[in-house]
């Protein structure tokens, strides 16, 4: 099949269907037609006819064996395909703003680099390295679209979930038979979950090496329709408002989900790691599928910071405030961010090389830098919209007003500088959406979390980073072997 068209993305989900619980009710009938999913459905599958649309074709796609795939399932071997490869995922970021965190490209190169290092699942069991590798090539001739999950349920951070009172709320292995393992509990949080073909049940990267925490230690991938397994939905933030009202929340809404999994069965040819702990913990690191990860997601976070500039200058210029030097500074801050997160992307290309695997795998030292910084840069972002907006912010009458006998008023007393009243309504319902409404507030509270704990990850930042040649040349100058 290879590289999929959005029509196939929506027929495939209609006709798989999965067990969601949205608002209290379960899905019924085709989810493409639900109002918490037929939205983002239709942005996703917009984003999968870039590939089949003669115009992006050759920038979305790849040609093997005769057959075309999406390019984020190409192996790179080169920095020229690093490179275009990146170039696909900027097109998809940019066509969504960066606002959609969990397009099919982020999971994509985490399976092709995990199917690279097969050799590293072996070391749990042989067959692991031949599902790894088989996965990636099932994935992606079926160009699946994938969710994961990775965390535990707060229930009690102050002990291991191996000895919480219910040992099944967070999701183990409660059997091992002939056709494979069964797993019950629950694990938080899969973005895209209901919207998925399938889901990647991958391992936290905090389970202590003991007997007790060897059946919440796994990977595996089933189906989003596998019997038992249920996705419990958070409130929607698309309000089945127009794109006038939500330009944002009414186009890229992606849900998030718990997962529970009620003696799901996982069959055999499906499981990467099991009851193996240490292999779990350092799974992301050694396959390098963090890396490549963290390479799409810089794309994303680029893509976000330009809208966030576009947006912030329209809002500068539309009411007349360019003359003001908070404003300039302001507006500066975004321009250092944007800059900073390409100087990043750019020296991960740079700096890139074959790992052991024989992938080429772009630098992590800039992408590590640029994840850990991230979360604080883009909640002062969309603060800055919120002060370059003010309480403009707020006077924010919808599309129903416009529309009403009161559309004088609006065109009188709401029009800019330089623009009709109708467009800056637009402008600034738009700002309003990316930053104070419930659509804005979850990217930002996204962002600050996206790779974990900001606190855990400075920490581990500062164990990992080789600080020794520094530390070297402070005492050479001090021993007074400096000029």
């Amino acid at each position: 099949m290879g590289a999929k068209s959005g029509a196939e993305y929506v027929e495939r989900l209609n006709a798989e269907p999965r067990e969601v619980w949205i608002h209290g009710q379960r899905v019924e009938g085709n989810i493409s037609d639900h109002p918490a999913f037929r939205n983002v459905i239709r942005s996703m599958a917009r984003l999968y006819d870039m590939q089949l649309d003669p115009a992006t074709r050759d920038e979305m796609t790849y040609e093997e064996g005769g057959q075309r795939y999406g390019l984020s399932w190409l192996v790179p071997k080169t920095r020229d395909d690093l490179v275009r490869r990146g170039r696909m995922m900027q097109r998809w970021a940019r066509a969504t703003f960066g606002m959609m965190g969990r397009t099919s490209d982020y999971l994509n190169v985490a399976i092709m680099a995990m199917s690279q290092a097969s050799a590293y699942f072996a070391g749990n069991h042989p067959s692991y390295a031949e599902n790894i590798q088989a996965y990636y090539q099932y994935a992606r001739e079926r160009d699946l679209t994938l969710t994961h999950t990775l965390i535990s349920p707060q229930v009690n951070r102050s002990v291991s979930v191996g000895k919480l009172q219910d040992p099944y709320i967070a999701a183990r292995v409660v059997e091992k038979n002939r056709r494979g393992v069964v797993i019950r509990g629950a694990r938080l949080l899969a973005t895209q979950g209901p919207i998925a073909d399938e889901i990647l049940v991958f391992p936290s990267t905090v389970l202590r090496n003991t007997e007790e925490d060897a059946p919440y230690s796994f990977a595996f991938a089933i189906p989003s329709s596998t019997p038992g397994l249920r996705y419990i939905c958070r409130e929607s933030f698309d309000y089945g408002r127009s794109h006038f009202d939500h330009p944002l929340g009414s186009r890229f809404e992606e849900m998030d989900a718990i997962v529970v999994f009620d003696d799901v069965l996982v069959p055999w040819d499906r499981v990467f790691l099991l009851e193996d702990a240490e292999r779990c913990n350092q799974l992301h690191q050694a396959t390098h599928a963090v890396v490549h990860m963290t390479y799409q997601v810089m794309h994303k976070n680029i893509a976000k910071c330009e809208f966030l500039l576009g947006l912030a200058e329209a809002m500068v210029d539309a009411i007349g405030i360019a003359q003001f030097q908070h404003v300039k500074e302001k507006v500066a801050e975004i321009i250092l961010a944007l800059e900073t997160m390409k100087a990043f992307l750019r020296a991960s290309e740079a700096d890139a090389e074959l790992d052991e695997y024989g992938v080429m795998t772009p630098a992590w030292a800039p992408l590590n830098a640029a994840r850990n910084l991230f979360p604080k840069t883009y909640p002062r972002l969309v603060e800055i919209i919120q002060q370059l907006g003010a309480s403009g912010l707020m006077a924010i009458p919808t599309e129903a007003d416009w529309n009403s006998e009161i559309r004088g008023d609006l065109e009188r007393f709401l029009q800019g500088r330089n623009i009709h009243a109708f467009d800056r309504l637009r402008l600034f319902r738009l700002a309003w959406d990316a930053a104070l409404s419930s659509f804005g507030s979850r990217q930002v509270l996204y962002e600050r979390f996206f790779f974990g704990d900001p606190v855990r990850m400075y920490g581990a930042l500062y164990d990992a980073y080789d600080k020794t040649p520094y530390v070297s040349r402070v005492k050479a100058f001090l021993d007074g072997e400096a000029l």
